[in-house]
């Protein structure tokens, strides 16, 4: 354990509260956000599906006691009454086709004597983000087909407001908006189908795919799992650098390396004596210098018995230029 010491510095504690800080929101915040949103998403899509193949009841077959289930949501429902007149209602911070939008909720009064929120379709605003004027929903009975959805919550601190005389809310919350409007309300709303009274521009459905709230829940999972791998990679790599350290200051001597012989040099090839038998002067060649043979040589050492003899005496080898120049001047 003594090897572990350096662990206890404080920049390997800072590192070490990190890295388990990192892996504790990857297992349990992170990572549990993504894969819900999918389980959700998986369920809403399954709802859509169910829905199509579902026969359209009375929205009174399936508000019993003022509330939506929550498996009935996107169920085809009619509904049968008359829609509220000058009780507008718009949600703000809307998207529909990548665009932003208002959203016009208009109370409907059902011949049951209850009171439900009509999703009437969307507008788009005008001049920026300024709310543009709403055609009035039709007055008289009417019968409507639409979708029954489930109430939103209610976002802290974006509360109703009034804007150019139209109330204004962030989210379709049945509580707040009958408080708004004067009268209570179903705990859920009717978003209209194609073709309806009253019918703005049409909200489309959910796309019927899962997102990729799954792959990214599975890669929080990784991480959590690489970032303590990784710390403790960190830590043997400072183990080895440690006891590397520590050889060294103790004179341990290194792996011996075993010797390279350099390779032989073949020497280089010596030209052999030759004999030049052109020349007028026969050379021998040793190696790169010649050394003179034949009559030069002879006849210097013909030179040197003349010298060494007297003035008349004949000498041998003597050519028939030299003669002729002995009669001529004399032997000097």
């Amino acid at each position: 354990m003594g090897r572990l010491k350096f662990l206890l510095r404080p920049g390997w504690l800072v590192l070490a509260a990190l890295v388990l800080a990192f892996a504790f929101l990857c297992f349990y915040i992170l990572a549990p956000w993504q894969l819900g949103k999918n389980t959700s998403t998986e369920h809403r899509n399954q709802l859509i599906a169910d829905s199509m193949e579902a026969p359209v009841v009375p929205i009174t077959d399936i508000t019993s006691g003022g509330t939506v289930a929550t498996d009935d949501e996107w169920r085809s429902v009619t509904a049968t009454g008359e829609y509220v007149q000058d009780a507008d209602v718009l949600v703000r911070l809307r998207s529909i086709d990548g665009r932003p939008a208002y959203e016009v909720l208009t109370p409907f009064a059902l011949d049951s004597g209850d009171a439900v929120l009509v999703n009437r379709g969307y507008v788009r605003p005008e001049e920026g983000t300024a709310a543009p004027p709403v055609e009035a929903p039709p007055s008289g009975e009417q019968t409507l087909l639409g979708r029954i959805r489930l109430a939103e919550p209610v976002v802290p601190g974006r509360e109703p407001l009034v804007e150019d005389g139209v109330p204004q809310v962030y989210t379709i919350a049945p509580g707040p908006i009958g408080e708004i409007v004067g009268m209570p309300l179903l705990d859920g709303y009717v978003q209209l189908e194609a073709d309806q009274a009253g019918g703005l521009g049409l909200i489309p459905l959910p796309q019927l795919d899962a997102g990729p709230y799954l792959s990214y829940g599975l890669q929080w999972v990784a991480f959590g799992i690489m970032a303590p791998l990784g710390l403790a990679y960190f830590v043997r790599a400072e183990l080895r650098e440690r006891r590397k350290s520590r050889a060294r200051a103790a004179g341990e001597a290194p792996a011996p390396v075993e010797p390279v012989s350099p390779e032989p040099v073949a020497p280089e090839p010596r030209t052999p004596a030759r004999t030049d038998a052109d020349s007028d002067t026969p050379e021998v060649y040793m190696g790169d210098i010649a050394i003179p043979t034949g009559p030069f040589r002879r006849r210097r050492r013909s030179a040197q018995r003349d010298r060494s003899l007297p003035e008349d005496a004949p000498t041998e080898n003597t050519s028939h230029d030299s003669a002729k120049l002995a009669d001529r001047y004399g032997r000097r």
